[in-house]
């Protein structure tokens, strides 16, 4: 519960503008009366440091924390900028710094999570893209609070800002579907992501929903960056795999290596060979054809974890909750 100075005002039997003086350190109370708002407000609780930086036209400062782990995620993409971008703008909105800080899991994880406690933030934004729930086990007995971002788990007890991401792989699979008349494929990322599970979700549960057996998907496993699905989905074809008439890919950089290696073989796209991505980064318009894809509001994202950081950080004790951001469909050339 967060200490007011109406509060403070009922717990001494005075004013509650006498109060308000003596913590804005403002004359009109004696020096007895105002060493005993102080004391009281103390005892209770109360945050001076957000009221100092209140007076000073700044509320305090969040930090928005990426966690590196397996490296499969990129942070300078155009996908995390615009998160960054965000968080940035949500957090200057309400008068607050945002400050960016690297955690690597290979070096000493403790030490850094304990400098990034003892640091004057009033809250953390955590990108757990990378993150599995022994990771975020780490954390615990932080005081600064945490809000995770791009990632959730159910056993343990956040606030949350997600992606829905069964239903945006879902969409794509079934207009595959439709548009087909086939059984879509799946080029799947090779580095275990929460985000992908996710996806594959979406997937199989299209198949399934459209009465198709999930085990007769034909299914690429690929390094989720364009070079490295460009190379693996070349290997694959160079050792003989028939490819699908058409796949869902778990993100756009694995869509766009794997479409240039079909180009390669000889394959016509869409033609012969269907594809649609997922994050709906700028790269979707640049390649040939076209990509389609799932677009996420990466932007909207950042903005609302740093507006639900806020709250946290104002409101206190508030119940932790997940905020699931719908996606939808954009039609280009490759479907």
């Amino acid at each position: 519960m967060t200490v007011t100075a109406k509060m403070i005002a009922k717990e001494l039997g005075i004013s509650e503008s006498a109060v308000s003086i003596a913590l804005n350190n403002k004359k009109g109370v004696s020096s007895q009366t105002r060493r005993k708002i102080i004391d009281t407000a103390k005892s209770l609780g109360y945050n001076f440091d957000f009221r100092r930086s209140v007076i000073n036209g700044k509320k305090g400062n969040i930090c928005f924390v990426i966690y590196k782990k397996s490296g499969a995620v990129v942070s300078d993409t155009p996908f995390f900028v615009e998160l960054s971008e965000g968080i940035s703008a949500g957090c200057k909105s309400e008068h607050y710094d945002c400050y960016f800080r690297y955690l690597y899991e290979d070096e000493n994880i403790f030490r850094q999570i304990y400098k990034l406690d003892s640091s004057d933030f009033a809250g953390i934004i955590l990108l757990a893209t990378e993150m599995d729930e022994n990771s975020l086990k780490n954390f615990r007995g932080l005081r600064t609070p945490i809000l995770i971002l791009d990632a959730y788990f159910e056993k343990l007890e956040y606030n949350y800002v997600i992606i829905n991401n069964i239903q945006g792989a879902f969409t794509a699979t079934e207009y595959l579907l439709k548009k087909r008349k086939k059984q879509p494929g799946y080029l799947r990322s090779s580095f275990p992501i929460g985000n992908f599970f996710q996806r594959a979700d979406g997937f199989y549960k299209a198949i399934r929903e459209n009465g198709m057996p999930t085990s007769k998907s034909i299914v690429h496993y690929l390094t989720p960056s364009q070079d490295g699905a460009y190379d693996d989905m070349k290997k694959l074809l160079m050792a003989g795999e028939e490819p699908a008439n058409c796949y869902f890919a778990d993100n756009d950089l694995i869509a766009a290596g794997a479409l240039q290696a079909f180009k390669e073989f000889g394959y016509r796209v869409p033609e012969d060979i269907a594809i649609i991505g997922f994050d709906d980064l700028p790269l979707c318009e640049y390649v040939l054809p076209s990509l389609s894809t799932i677009e996420v509001p990466k932007y909207f994202m950042g903005e609302t974890s740093a507006m639900r950081m806020i709250q946290i950080i104002e409101k206190k004790n508030t119940l932790p909750i997940k905020i699931e951001v719908s996606t939808k469909i954009i039609i280009r050339k490759s479907t």
